[in-house]
């Protein structure tokens, strides 16, 4: 008899929908305990953290404290993920309320780690290959992740430090996982990693998400599909030109690229300068229906008000259609943390203030002109605002990240979740487009 049958499992995933997916691994190895939404019930607690930036570190924290004041007596807490490989000598002395610790390297042997009550950190790179996920979130979308790992030297980035260099899985591991998804009734993939547009550089191939997306076009039963985090150095014309014309990959770029003043990304080491980079988002830009998201971190070691200006005009001029914003967070292990001239809290966070107002009318303006426009979506249910509407998203985009569309109107009747519709977007409400659908797909 299985003994884990009758015990319960709480699950916290922190971080970006990379650790999402890892989350879903430790599921899938535990499935045999029942899952619950109520941490004081649980026989074990697993947190897996995110160790990026200053804020997302403080969430863990307060996560796994909130955690060990909420469970029953004789439970096991478990921190996992990017935190606990980073700072699992420090956090092993400090923290005491934890039972178990464990990387980024034992993901598929978590049910081996809790069963032994004894923590481990593999010091070989963990890369999916087919395990047992269990998804969450949607029954129709979920994140594909191409690799672990990255090569990029970014001045401000501790993740290379822990996770290592790239490490890419291969073209056939990802169409057997995408294979098995699509009969469990999954439409629509995110293709994922740190620097997706790197994929398969570890093998000597360029361009190595062409192969991937030649390769994705042929499974029967993938109906949507889109590739996040191209990193500019890596994204060639060519890969661009292919997302573009793709019968099924989505014309969705999201590319952090940081900053746009020369002199600043040569101290960020991003290697491409704004000349490469304003030449590839018009390139963009130019596909029909294109989707261009990015990421900018402001106040840098050393960037100047001067600087700080021309991303700022940049950010208002271009007009993307979703934009990430991070304050600077000053990282032990990377380059700017010895850099000197620090911006001080005061003006980093005037510039951030004055940056994402910017950025809101910018986005702001970009949504207005989807008005009296017709978009496909898919629908995803009751929507977050009100139990009378239904939420959806345009079929390029995912909802989590990039907004919900709210559906007030419809000619057609019985809609449901994962049905793909045409609508009339009729206004705008704060950040959200509201919507008409006019037909059945």
């Amino acid at each position: 008899m299985d003994l884990t049958m009758d015990k319960k499992l709480h699950l916290i995933s922190l971080g970006c929908n990379k650790n999402l997916i890892d989350s879903e691994v430790m599921l899938g190895r535990l499935k045999s305990y029942a899952l619950t939404d109520d941490a004081g019930a649980a026989d074990v607690l697993i947190v897996n953290t995110c160790g990026f930036i200053g804020a997302a570190k403080e969430e863990s924290l307060r996560t796994i404290f909130s955690l060990h004041e909420q469970r029953k007596k004789d439970s096991l807490l478990v921190v996992s993920g990017c935190l606990s490989e980073r700072y699992k000598e420090q956090l092993i002395k400090e923290l005491p309320e934890v039972d178990i610790f464990t990387g980024v390297g034992d993901y598929d042997h978590i049910d081996a780690i809790v069963e032994e009550r004894k923590s481990r950190f593999s010091s070989e790179t963990y890369l999916i290959n087919n395990e047992e996920r269990v998804i969450t979130g949607s029954n129709t979308h979920t994140y594909i992740k191409l690799s672990e790992g990255c090569n990029q030297q970014c001045s401000f980035c501790a993740i290379p430090s822990f996770k290592g260099k790239l490490k890419s899985r291969e073209i056939e591991s990802i169409v057997k996982e995408v294979t098995n998804l699509v009969k469990q009734g999954v439409w629509d993939f995110s293709f994922i990693s740190q620097d997706s547009s790197s994929y398969l550089k570890d093998k000597g191939i360029n361009d190595g998400l062409i192969l991937l997306i030649e390769a994705v076009e042929k499974i029967e039963g993938v109906k949507s599909a889109r590739i996040l985090y191209l990193y500019p150095t890596t994204t060639s014309n060519a890969l661009i030109e292919r997302i573009i014309h793709s019968p099924l990959f989505h014309s969705y770029f999201d590319m952090p690229i940081q900053h746009i003043d020369d002199n600043m990304l040569k101290r960020m080491k991003r290697g491409a300068l704004s000349k490469r980079i304003k030449e590839q988002l018009a390139l963009m830009r130019s596909a029909p229906n294109s989707f261009v998201r990015t990421s900018f971190i402001v106040g840098h070691p050393k960037e100047s008000e001067e600087e700080f200006e021309n991303l700022l005009n940049f950010a208002k001029d271009y007009e993307f259609d979703r934009v990430n914003i991070f304050a600077y967070s000053d990282e032990e292990g990377t380059s700017a943390y010895d850099m000197g001239e620090k911006i001080d809290k005061k003006t980093l966070n005037a510039r951030l203030k004055k940056f994402e107002k910017a950025v809101h009318t910018a986005t702001t303006n970009r949504l207005k002109k989807q008005i009296g426009k017709k978009a496909i979506l898919a629908i995803e249910g009751q929507s977050s605002e009100h139990e009378l509407l239904l939420g959806a998203r345009r079929i390029e985009c995912v909802s989590e990240i990039d907004g919900e569309v709210l559906i007030n109107e419809s000619e057609v009747q019985g809609l449901k979740s994962g049905d793909i519709v045409e609508a009339l977007i009729t206004s705008l409400a704060g950040d959200k487009l509201i919507a008409t659908v006019t037909r059945r797909i």
